[in-house]
This record gives C-alpha cells, sequence and structure tokens, in this order.
C-alpha cells in the first residue's frame, strides 16, 4: 500500500491534476507526459514523489477511497440513530453525488474494469475499497437488525454498483432512488 495521505504542495497538485484527467478521460487512456503539461511539472517532479504511472494511480485510489468513505459515512452519522435510516441515508447520499456535477461514475469499478487481473496492484486497491464499504454496509445491516447482515450487505453492494453504473449511462439520479425502493424492501425480509 502506498503513502496516499502523504502531502506537499507539488504532490497535491500532481494527484489533483492526475486525479481530474483520470476521472474524466479513464486511467490507462491518460499518459504522463498528459498529466505532467496539465499540471506544469518536469517529469522529475513527478518521479520524486512516484515511482510509476501505476503508484500515483494507487496512491491517488487510496486518497478517494478514504474520502469516498469518510462522506458516506458522515451523511450516515449526520442521519441520526435510527438504524433504518442509518442505513438508507447510504442512497441517499448517492442520490446527491449522482446530481453533482463532478460525477463520472465509480474510479473504483472504472479501476477493476480497466485493470481487470485480479492480481494486479491496481485492481487489489480497487478491490479493498469495495471490500472496506461491504464491511461498512455490514455493519449497517447488523445495526437494523438483519439476521444474515453480510448477505444483506452483499445485495446492497450490488444495487449500490447498478444504481451508480446506471446514473453514470443516464445521467440520472432516478437510479439512487430505486436503489432506496429496493434496499427497504430487503431490509424488511431480513429483519422479518
Amino acid at each position: 500500500m502506498s503513502n496516499a495521505l502523504a502531502s506537499s504542495p507539488k504532490r497535491d497538485h500532481l494527484m489533483a491534476t492526475a486525479w481530474r484527467l483520470f476521472y474524466r478521460d479513464g486511467l490507462r487512456a491518460v499518459g504522463i507526459d498528459t498529466i505532467l503539461a496539465e499540471a506544469g511539472v518536469a517529469k522529475m517532479t513527478l518521479y520524486n514523489h512516484f515511482a510509476s504511472k501505476e503508484e500515483l494511480i494507487i496512491s491517488i485510489l487510496e486518497k478517494r477511497d478514504v474520502e469516498f468513505r469518510a462522506s458516506l459515512m458522515g451523511h450516515v452519522e449526520a442521519a441520526g440513530p435510527d438504524p433504518e435510516k442509518r442505513l438508507l441515508a447510504v442512497f441517499d447520499w448517492l442520490e446527491g453525488w449522482f446530481g453533482s456535477e463532478s460525477f463520472k461514475g465509480c474510479v473504483f469499478i472504472r479501476a477493476v474494469s480497466e485493470y481487470p487481473d485480479p492480481s494486479h496492484p491496481i485492481h487489489q486497491t480497487a478491490r479493498r475499497h469495495k471490500v472496506a464499504v461491504k464491511a461498512a454496509l455490514t455493519d449497517l445491516c447488523a445495526a437494523a437488525g438483519a439476521k444474515e447482515p453480510a448477505t444483506l450487505a452483499e445485495a446492497l453492494g450490488l444495487l449500490i454498483d447498478g444504481a451508480i453504473v446506471t446514473a453514470h449511462a443516464t445521467r440520472s439520479t432516478a437510479p439512487a432512488r430505486s436503489a432506496a425502493v429496493a434496499a427497504s424492501a430487503l431490509l424488511r425480509l431480513a429483519t422479518a
């Protein structure tokens, strides 16, 4: 695992530029020269902070994982103490994300599709994100009284990923609302 939280102004600028380009155009499509030109830095600056483009991508994915989960869990916490409301707040958060001007799908879904070999470090980094989100969902499902919280979390993860892909394809927030309705029904079944 790289040190995604290490910081310096040049490193931060490089990562922000690379993130914007990767998220807009794809991880494989964006070359180092494009990032350097866009960031206005020399190649040596890149290699002072990252051994390779792969390390840069991994650092960005790790940083985005921390930011993504912090934002999501902050929204869950803001939903208050009711366990069902906390779980369903995940889908409210998705709706807000889908409606944001910056939404261009999920970089982690993109990473596993662009780097399909499960042993590739970029694929593994994206997978760790998905595992961490499922663990958080499992905790929320357990708190909401699901008899098999891991099973419900798996189903909700499928709803979430499907909603993300559909929202990206349709440029609509409606998939978040549809997923919330399905999640609510699954929660009722899981707690009955």
